[in-house]
């Protein structure tokens, strides 16, 4: 991914990935902290590879990469885990998450001190990345919003004035196409040019999805070499896509039969089989996300939909009309509030193991069609990450 070619989203990131292959390789000194500021998944999920394959050998993964959440792990347990050496591994990697912990209301003076100590004597056999992915930055910055702004600043004044910063900006529709089809070319194929605008619009210009969906299109068109529009309508729009929204009209209609059967199906047409419960729970929690934002905006036609929601966060545009329906059937912000508490309780168990991953999604599917108890109380909301 050659920075020089694209947005400021891959150049950053390109420049992110370099310096951390060159220290790898010894060839130049590996700072102590990285910040990386935005919550583009595609191209966080690609910093945190270029990190593990650098610096986590597989076998040695459960001894030196921790994943650590501020809203479960104070900052002095962090650093304080950051600066014990580990006895099974001789390099500890940290992805320090939910950071916006730190900037939310009330004076964070002993945390923002105890980073400010453990920066002026970092221990040199620990890397700490921390994950700003609670701030929005549009491919065009210029049309950052001021709150945006205002956390970016805050950012910079703080860790950034200890951590390389990586400013991870959304990629734009014609950045994602030219990807596609350079993605395409690399693997020996050629991806005519409206089969690429076809594969972004339809899934609003999502990185995470617009690279899986490619890879199952080059493995459908191997031998031939070629990407055709229709490809792309067989592939993607009609299976995958439709078949999400028609799990969130089940949902959004409290039809938790046929909301069930739609899960397995989606399950049982995905190669990946449960391991892809991951994918699956990302996209519903985006799903829900733009219907809380379509019902807080008052958005009654899809013309609207799209002044409301941001390129990057948008729905393919078959399923504006539909998205819309479904999010005026919840009486309020609470209903899709509480959605997202399901989806991220459903997270946290996903990420610890579960011995079935479908029961996880099953449980998860029938919650979110059953009518909520009046006393049913749920934990916070966690940061949701789904960059693998």
């Amino acid at each position: 991914m050659s920075g020089a070619r694209w947005g400021a989203g891959f150049s950053a990131a390109a420049r992110f990935i370099a310096e951390i292959e060159t220290a790898a390789a010894g060839k130049s000194e590996l700072r102590p902290g990285y910040l990386l500021a935005g919550d583009e998944a595609f191209l966080l999920d690609r910093c945190r590879t270029a990190v593990l394959k650098a610096f986590v050998p597989s076998e040695m993964k459960g001894f030196c990469l921790f994943d650590l959440d501020l809203a479960e792990t104070s900052v002095f347990e962090a650093l304080d885990r950051a600066q014990t050496p580990s006895l099974m591994a001789p390099f500890q990697v940290l992805f320090i998450r939910n950071l916006g912990q730190l900037y939310a209301r009330g004076a964070k003076k002993e945390e923002f001190a105890a980073l400010d100590r453990y920066f002026l004597s970092p221990n040199p056999q620990a890397l700490l990345v921390f994950v700003a992915d609670f701030i929005h930055i549009p491919s065009d910055s210029r049309r950052m919003e001021m709150e945006d702004k205002n956390r970016f600043e805050r950012l910079a004044e703080t860790l950034g004035q200890h951590c390389g910063m990586v400013e991870l900006a959304h990629v734009s529709e014609e950045d994602a196409m030219r990807w596609a089809a350079a993605t395409a070319q690399e693997a020996g194929a050629r991806m005519d040019p409206d089969a690429a605008r076809e594969l972004v619009d339809a899934l609003g210009a999502d990185m995470l999805l617009v690279s899986s969906e490619l890879e199952k299109l080059l493995l459908y068109c191997q031998g031939r070499g070629r990407i055709t529009l229709g490809d792309v309508e067989t592939m993607v729009l009609g299976a995958k896509q439709r078949s999400l929204y028609e799990l969130t009209d089940a949902i959004s209609a409290r039809d938790r039969a046929r909301a069930l059967a739609l899960l397995h199906g989606l399950l049982n047409s995905s190669d990946a089989g449960e391991d892809a419960a991951i994918g699956h729970l990302y996209m519903l929690a985006r799903t829900f996300r733009q219907m809380l934002v379509i019902l807080e905006k008052n958005v009654r036609d899809s013309r609207a939909i799209w002044q409301v929601l941001w390129q990057g966060f948008r729905m393919p545009p078959f399923a504006a009309d539909d998205l819309i329906r479904q999010a005026r059937r919840y009486k309020s912000r609470r209903d899709l509030t509480r959605a997202l508490r399901l989806i991220a309780r459903a997270d946290l168990e996903l990420r610890s193991s579960p011995p079935d991953k479908r029961l996880v999604l099953e449980r998860l599917v029938y919650d979110l069609a059953s009518e909520p108890k009046p006393a049913a109380l749920l934990p916070a909301p966690a940061q949701l990450s789904f960059n693998g």
